[in-house]
């Protein structure tokens, strides 16, 4: 059987505070069920830790209206480093997160009177969906997209990780792997020029090309029903100014945006793909690896320009923890999603302030 890629799983980011960041991301993300919070040694990622294991803290979090959760990642025995220069689009590695909004104007509209920093108004490039930029209280920037496809209706403004905004050296070599592996084989969109209507999002004065991508099948596995559809856009600088690589010099779980996690099944047969295509797994746990509350397989991929893709094939994870209810997502088919109701039940967990 080959690969199966349910969906993203979850985005990295690197912050100085896990706690105080998840606050917030609650409170405007919507990500307030939590799947595990663990303090624990990052061991096996030493290529991307300075060859030295490093503490951290982590924090993944769902939004159980439906789309991808945040990994939220902080150092607990270094500080934590923010980038040298200032990010801009073109730069080499994840330069925004996509979040799915049900109507982008109302969503613009609350982050306005929350005075949250949008970078732009609301707009629409060729076919593509409306969207703005708004910026988090730790730098990061993320746009958010309007989107049709949801799990369930929990009355809120915003989803969860609908993809990734990317900037690479060469979109053309770049989709080998976004989209003869990832699967992202419809083109939206591939646009060239200065974008105005990108207001004062960082490089935004810069001519790039942008190509917008999203996958014609529908995805399938256990949680494909709540990761729902998504999007990689990729980003070219053809002119203006040299781009640089948003994690050069600066390990990865420092501030920012540190991978893109995909929900895999059949990491082996994944793993041969990628290999294939000329993007071998640089991290491979190889077996079961304990997250405490979740246990599963993890690998690592660079795209051509090293930002960091993950794969998590997922062996246990907790329905609800209060009463002990673990899945074991191993003796399921691979291809099968969880019935919705065993999947909502994963919302009991909701954190409210």
């Amino acid at each position: 059987m080959s690969y199966i890629i349910s969906g993203i799983q979850q985005m990295g980011i690197g912050v100085k505070d896990a706690d105080e960041a998840w606050k917030w991301y609650r409170k405007y993300f919507g990500t307030d069920v939590p799947v595990f919070t663990e303090k624990a040694e990052a061991g096996l990622m030493l290529p991307y830790t300075g060859g030295q294991p490093r503490s951290r803290y982590a924090i993944l979090a769902l939004n159980m209206q439906g789309g991808g959760g945040f990994e939220i990642w902080q150092y607990t025995s270094r500080e934590p480093q923010p980038s040298s220069f200032d990010i801009q689009l073109g730069d080499y590695g994840i330069f925004a997160g996509k979040i799915k909004t049900p109507d982008a104007r109302k969503a613009y509209d609350y982050y306005q009177s929350h005075s949250i920093e949008c970078l732009c108004s609301v707009h629409q490039v060729g076919q593509g969906p409306l969207n703005f930029f708004v910026r988090d209280p730790y730098g990061n920037v993320f746009q958010v997209v309007e989107a049709t496809d949801w799990f369930q209706d929990r009355k809120q403004l915003t989803g969860g990780i609908y993809g990734a905004f990317i900037g690479v050296s060469d979109i053309d070599a770049a989709l080998k792997l976004y989209c003869d592996v990832l699967g992202y084989d419809e083109v939206v969109y591939d646009e060239e020029g200065v974008f105005t209507s990108l207001g004062s999002v960082p490089g935004s004065q810069h001519t790039v090309r942008r190509v917008l991508l999203r996958h014609k099948a529908e995805r399938a596995g256990a949680f494909a029903p709540l990761l729902g559809r998504s999007e990689i856009e990729l980003v070219q600088l053809k002119g203006g100014r040299e781009p640089r690589k948003i994690y050069d010099e600066r390990l990865w779980g420092d501030l920012g945006f540190i991978h893109l996690c995909f929900d895999v099944r059949n990491m082996d047969e994944l793993k041969a793909k990628c290999a294939d295509a000329g993007f071998p797994f640089t991290v491979d746990s190889s077996n079961s690896f304990d997250m405490g509350e979740a246990a599963g397989r993890f690998s690592y991929v660079e795209d051509p320009d090293g930002t960091l893709i993950e794969f998590v094939e997922t062996h246990k994870v907790p329905v609800m923890k209060k009463l002990g209810w673990y899945l074991n997502l191993k003796k399921r088919k691979p291809a099968k999603p969880l019935p919705r109701w065993m999947i909502k039940a994963m919302g009991l967990s909701r954190v409210t302030e």
